[in-house]
């Protein structure tokens, strides 16, 4: 169950730093029906820090789509290039790395058609400079995941 909620914990930390804390009920949590995200432990987490779970069906083709692509983008730009890897992958360390650098690109340089042809940082940016600055963080919800 680490390996989901350090990548959570982190997005929460990421977008306090930011003063753009989660606002309750404003964030949807989607996975699969996979273990680690039926545990009860980790939807109460969720539950406390304002999350709203969702978890798709079972055995449904469309329900994971959303990640089937992703997943198949990160395959063919990352792992299947040379662009973010070194000639050869020898270790984890490699992969790791490559992986950040890929996720990196495609969170501030990618262009979205779905966003109007802008990397999802920009997106954000623009979604933010809309609406009224954060000057603090809203109480608290709940200790972190």
């Amino acid at each position: 169950m680490e390996l989901v909620r350090i990548p959570l914990r982190l997005a929460l930390w990421e977008r306090d730093r930011a003063q753009r804390p989660v606002i309750r009920g404003e964030l949807t949590h989607h996975s699969d029906a996979g273990s680690q995200y039926t545990a009860v432990k980790f939807t109460e987490n969720l539950a406390l820090q304002g999350i709203t779970p969702s978890i798709g069906s079972v055995g449904d083709a469309y329900d994971n789509a959303l990640m089937e692509s992703i997943n198949g983008l990160y395959k063919t730009e990352c792992i299947g290039s040379r662009i973010f890897t070194p000639e050869r992958m020898e270790s984890i360390v490699d992969v790791e790395l490559a992986t950040m650098s890929w996720v990196q690109w495609y969170n501030t340089r990618r262009l979205h058609s779905t966003l109007g042809m802008v990397p999802p940082a920009e997106h954000e940016e623009t979604y933010w400079a809309g609406h009224a600055t954060i000057t603090e963080s809203p109480k608290r919800l709940a200790q972190p995941i």
